[in-house]
């Protein structure tokens, strides 16, 4: 029986400690849903006016209602949707009818409408605030002479188009523009990937314990 001791306690000792990640990674993605389904309720929630001094952390994702003038300048960002397939994100300044400029992200254009003239006008939009993160190590440089951009660096474009460090994410527009569809924001992109993560720790629990078994199988198997 001493023969058994060893292996049998390093299998059970290692399997418990992954089946104890695997079951932490579970507790994890309730808690990352919970957070996700506050997000989208606040997305979701009565839109209101653009608060003075916005910040990026308190008021992230606040839904607003705002009218003013869009402005002529386009700034072109790179997107590919599941749905719409590739295409450019629109970004122009926006001027409130209080004055202040702040940027709208007016949504989707298919990649052949690119050099489509729009006309700017004045819309009322309601969307919500955003500070995307977008930019990494693989992200390419933008390039501003033939307008193509790959990151909604937020200080970075209200510097380029003169504007406070503001981005509203337009939900809907009116008047609409056919051509142009809203991509509003979403809980969509924030990553969630607890589910994986605990199928991989159940998954090696499973075959660490078969191993243990195996080697118990062949230590029966021997000669006493």
């Amino acid at each position: 029986m001493k023969r058994y001791i060893a292996p049998l306690l390093i299998g059970l000792i290692g399997g418990g400690i992954l089946i104890s990640l695997g079951v932490w990674q579970v507790q994890r993605l309730a808690w990352k849903e919970a957070i996700l389904s506050e997000i989208d309720r606040q997305i979701l929630a009565a839109p209101v006016p653009v608060p003075v001094n916005p910040d990026a952390d308190t008021d992230q994702y606040l839904p607003v209602e705002v009218s003013g003038a869009t402005g002529q300048r386009e700034l072109h960002f790179l997107v590919s949707t599941r749905k719409l397939g590739p295409g450019f994100r629109i970004i122009t300044a926006l001027e409130m009818d209080n004055g202040r400029r702040i940027l709208l992200d007016h949504g989707f254009i298919p990649t052949d409408a690119k050099q489509a003239k729009r006309t700017p006008g004045t819309v009322t939009v309601i969307g919500n605030l955003h500070w995307p993160e977008e930019r990494d190590r693989f992200t390419p440089e933008n390039d501003p002479e033939t307008n193509y951009w790959y990151a909604r660096d937020v200080p970075l474009l209200a510097g380029v188009l003169e504007t406070e460090p503001v981005l509203v994410v337009a939900r809907k527009m009116t008047p609409a523009d056919p051509t142009v569809t809203p991509l509003p924001v979403d809980s969509s992109g924030i990553p969630n990937d607890h589910l994986g993560y605990a199928v991989t720790w159940f998954g090696l629990a499973l075959c660490w314990l078969g191993m243990t078994a195996l080697q118990l199988w062949r230590i029966s198997r021997r000669n006493p």
